[in-house]
């Protein structure tokens, strides 16, 4: 099943498929990488209210977005109708193109503060946060939800008519209730449940591991794109492929050892570009290594690149592993 992208405020998104929000992730650098794979919406780390409330350093740095990426959207977090307003212009005085708001995230120290997931238990205090919102700001308000708080609560319809009410653009839904965590399987026809009550366009998420998986998706929900996290961590080529599967177009092959590791590189270089060298290595211990899962000899790489400190160590180390792979494994799903 093709899907044929959809329009958001003055954008029209020709490549459904956006790359999910992961907070200690999806930094720039990662990012840059992604968005050459067919990524047609680009969103930020999720981004505490009260955090740029405060002018700290490192939130400064998440909204930094590239000339690039655009359309991108920031995401911000909140349950404060004044705080997440003055976030919302914050976000859209350093670039977005859109603001995502999160009442999706289940970490119990967002939820502790009434926020994430946690507002799907208050739907009047989600639709003042929406109406609050869209009034105050410029760009195309969207929202990232989950299907309800647990299996007994599921109210993901009325999220969704909620926030098509109050003039929200775009809904996201993580086809997991808070409760699941990220345990289990995403429901695909809970997503189908919210795209039948509203005509604003409808990204699915959740266990979208391949090209088929990416059709099956759309075919059960029939949503208007899909989003994709955590199978993307050291496997940018999978947005390739999803996004040649939901356009019609030729699904790419595999990468070679060269052009595996002409990325790993480049997203090295990027990372000490955007955090200095200190960070950048201890980033790398895990962002590297993502990119050595399912490959011959991973355990080992793993086991020794992460007890290396020197960062020109770490190059040679990866340099030498990944180009020594002449006939590379392809990447577990």
């Amino acid at each position: 099943m093709r899907s044929t992208g959809f329009t958001l405020g003055n954008h029209y998104i020709d490549q459904p498929l956006a790359l999910a929000p992961m907070a200690g992730i999806t930094d720039l650098p990662f990012r840059k990488i992604c968005k050459r794979f067919g990524v047609g919406l680009m969103v930020t780390e999720m981004i505490a209210s009260r955090a740029i409330e405060q002018k700290r350093e490192r939130t400064q740095k998440m909204a930094i977005v590239d000339a690039g990426e655009h359309p991108v959207s920031i995401q911000i977090a909140g349950s404060d109708p004044k705080y997440m307003i003055a976030a919302a212009n914050w976000a859209v005085e350093h670039g977005a193109d859109f603001v995502d708001i999160n009442m999706g995230c289940p970490v119990k120290k967002i939820v502790k503060q009434v926020a994430g997931s946690a507002m799907l238990r208050d739907e009047k205090l989600v639709a003042t946060i929406l109406d609050a919102l869209v009034k105050a700001i410029d760009v195309p308000i969207t929202l990232k939800i989950r299907t309800g708080w647990d299996e007994n609560s599921k109210n993901v319809e009325n999220i969704a008519r909620i926030a098509e009410g109050c003039g929200v653009q775009m809904l996201t839904v993580h086809g997991r209730t808070r409760a699941q965590m990220f345990n289990g399987h995403a429901n695909w026809e809970d997503i189908g449940r919210a795209k039948s009550v509203v005509s604003i366009p409808v990204i699915g998420n959740g266990d979208i591991v391949d090209a088929e998986t990416a059709l099956e998706m759309v075919r059960i929900s029939g949503c208007d794109g899909v989003m994709i996290g955590r199978a993307v961590q050291g496997n940018p080529w999978l947005l390739g492929e999803v996004s040649a599967a939901l356009t019609g177009k030729p699904i790419p092959s595999k990468p070679t050892a060269e052009e595996r590791w002409a990325v790993v590189e480049e997203h090295m270089q990027l990372l000490v570009e955007h955090h200095g060298e200190y960070s950048a290595s201890r980033l790398a211990r895990k962002h590297v290594v993502w990119y050595s899962k399912g490959l011959r000899g991973s355990a080992e790489f793993r086991g020794h690149f992460q007890r290396i400190e020197d960062w020109q160590a770490q190059l040679e180390t990866a340099q030498n592993y990944f180009l020594g792979l002449q006939n590379p494994v392809p990447l577990a799903a």
